[in-house]
C-alpha cells in the first residue's frame, strides 16, 4: 500500500510541477470565460445597428401601428413610392421594403425586399409584429359582441400565422426569391462541416507523424527524404483524402437535388397551379392534392438553394477548407513531431484548437446577425475565418471583405506552415526530452 501511495505522489507532484500545467490552470478559466463573455457582449452590440424599413401596407391596417424599436424604424411609404425603392434599394437610404399586400387578411402572405439575405432575428421580429395586430383586431372583434358561447375557443381560434418571404433584389432591380431559413441552415452546415474534417483531418496528422517519430520510421525516411519534404507529402496527402469524401458529397448532393427538380416537374409554378387545380376540384381525392403539395414543397425548397450562388459557396467551401487544413494540420503536424507522448500532446493542442472552439461557440450569434462586428472580425482572422466566413457567404458579403479574409488566411498558411517546418525539422529527431513552449521558441531561432 505504501509503495502504491509513494507512485501516486511521485505521479502527481510531477504533472502537478510542471509549468505548462501551472500556466493552463490558470489561463484556461479566463480564455474560457472570454471565449463566452466576448461573444455575447459583442452580439449585444450588433442589436444596435440602427435600420429604417419602407413599409407599403396595402391593406391600410397597419398603418402608423408598427411600433419602432430603439434600432428598427418603421417608415410608410405610398404606393407611387414602393416600385422606385424596391428596384433600387442600394441607394433608397432604406436597409428592406415590407410589401403588404391588399388580400393579407386572406392570403396571410407578406415579402419583405433587400439588396442582401435579411437577418433571422429581424425577420423573426416583423413577422411576429404583423400577426400580433392581426390577432388583436380579430380578438377585440369578438370581445364587442356580446352573448357568444364558447367565448375561449373563439378567442383561440384568432390566432393568426402569416407568411414573410425574403425577397433579394439584384443590382439591376431583379427580383430573386430567397430564405433566411436555407441560407441560415447552408451557412452553418457549411462551417460545422469544415470545423469537423479539420478537427479530425489535423488531429489525423498529428497522429500519423508521432507514430512514425516514436517508432524510429522516420530516421529511415528521412535518410533519403528532407523533413520538409516528409511533413508536405503527409499533410498534402491526407488533406486531399478529405476534399476527396467532401468532393464526392457533393456530387451526391447534386444528383438529388437535380433528382427532386425531375421528379417534381421542374416547375414551382406549374406545380402550385396542379396543387390548386386538385384542391377545388370536386371528386378528386385528396391523395393526388397531398402529392402535389409535397411536391410543391419539395421543389420550393430546391429552388430556393439553387437561387443561391452556389459556384461562389462551392468555390469558398474549398478555399477555406484547404486554407484551414493547411494551417491547422501544420501546427498540430508541428506537436506531433516535438512531443513522445500522448498527454503532451494534448497539453499543446490546447492552445491551438481554442480558436476552432471558439469558432462553434460564436456561430450561431454569426448565423443570426451575419452582418455585426462579431461577424466579421471572426471572419478576418484568419484562426476563426475558415468557418466563420463560410457562414455568412449564403446571406451576401461585400467582395471586399472576402479578399481581405482570403489574403490574411493565405499569409497566415505561409507563416504558420514556416514556423510547422521550423520544429519538425528539430523535433522530429529528438527523443526523450519534455518539450514546453520554451523550448519550441529556441527551435524557432536555429539557423537552418
Amino acid at each position: 500500500m505504501n509503495k502504491a501511495l509513494l507512485i501516486l505522489k511521485r505521479e502527481y507532484l510531477t504533472r502537478v510541477r510542471k509549468k505548462s500545467f501551472i500556466i493552463m490552470t490558470i489561463l484556461v478559466p479566463f480564455l474560457f470565460g472570454a471565449m463566452t463573455i466576448l461573444p455575447a457582449w459583442l452580439a449585444m452590440q450588433d442589436d444596435k445597428e440602427e435600420r429604417t424599413i419602407a413599409v407599403y401596407d396595402g391593406t391600410d391596417v397597419f398603418l402608423g401601428r408598427l411600433e419602432n424599436t430603439e434600432y428598427t424604424k418603421f417608415h410608410f411609404i405610398p404606393q407611387e413610392e414602393f416600385l422606385p425603392i424596391k428596384e433600387d434599394i442600394k441607394n433608397s437610404g432604406f436597409y428592406a421594403v415590407l410589401f403588404i399586400p391588399p388580400n393579407l387578411l386572406s392570403a396571410n402572405r407578406a415579402q419583405i425586399f433587400s439588396d442582401k439575405q435579411v437577418p433571422i432575428d429581424l425577420k423573426m421580429m416583423v413577422n411576429r409584429r404583423l400577426e400580433q395586430i392581426l390577432e388583436n383586431d380579430k380578438k377585440q372583434a369578438v370581445i364587442n359582441e356580446s352573448g357568444i358561447p364558447d367565448l375561449d375557443k373563439k378567442l383561440a381560434a384568432t390566432r393568426t400565422n402569416i407568411n414573410l418571404e425574403t425577397i433579394k433584389v439584384g443590382d439591376k432591380g431583379e427580383s430573386v426569391k430567397s430564405s433566411t431559413e436555407i441560407a441560415m441552415a447552408v451557412g452553418y452546415a457549411a462551417g460545422f462541416i469544415i470545423y469537423m474534417f479539420v478537427f479530425i483531418y489535423g488531429t489525423m496528422v498529428m497522429r500519423g507523424v508521432m507514430e512514425e517519430k516514436t517508432s524510429r520510421i522516420v530516421e529511415v525516411i528521412i535518410s533519403s527524404v528532407k523533413p520538409m519534404q516528409l511533413m508536405f507529402g503527409k499533410i498534402v496527402g491526407i488533406g486531399l483524402v478529405g476534399l476527396t469524401q467532401l468532393l464526392f458529397w457533393v456530387i451526391i448532393g447534386g444528383a438529388i437535388i437535380a433528382g427532386v427538380q425531375t421528379f417534381a416537374g421542374g416547375d414551382p409554378s406549374q406545380a402550385m397551379e396542379q396543387t390548386q387545380n386538385l384542391m377545388n376540384s370536386q371528386g378528386v381525392t385528396m391523395a393526388p392534392a397531398v402529392q402535389a403539395q409535397q411536391q410543391n414543397m419539395a421543389l420550393e425548397i430546391v429552388d430556393m438553394i439553387s437561387n443561391l450562388n452556389l459556384p461562389l459557396l462551392l468555390g469558398c467551401f474549398i478555399f477555406y477548407f484547404l486554407g484551414g487544413f493547411l494551417m491547422y494540420s501544420s501546427l498540430m503536424g508541428a506537436i506531433g513531431s516535438a512531443v513522445d507522448h500522448d498527454e503532451e500532446a494534448q497539453q499543446l493542442m490546447l492552445p491551438v484548437t481554442l480558436p476552432l472552439i471558439f469558432s462553434i461557440i460564436i456561430l450561431f450569434p454569426v448565423v443570426k446577425n451575419p452582418e455585426g462586428a462579431l461577424a466579421f472580425w471572426a471572419s478576418i482572422v484568419p484562426f476563426s475565418s475558415p468557418i466563420i466566413m463560410m457562414v455568412r457567404v449564403p446571406f451576401g458579403v461585400p467582395v471586399w471583405e472576402l479578399l481581405l479574409s482570403m489574403a490574411t488566411l493565405i499569409a497566415s498558411i505561409a507563416g504558420t506552415i514556416w514556423v510547422a517546418g521550423k520544429i519538425y525539422r528539430t523535433g522530429i529527431l529528438m527523443y526523450g526530452k519534455k518539450v514546453n513552449f520554451k523550448e519550441i521558441i529556441k527551435w524557432l531561432r536555429y539557423r537552418n
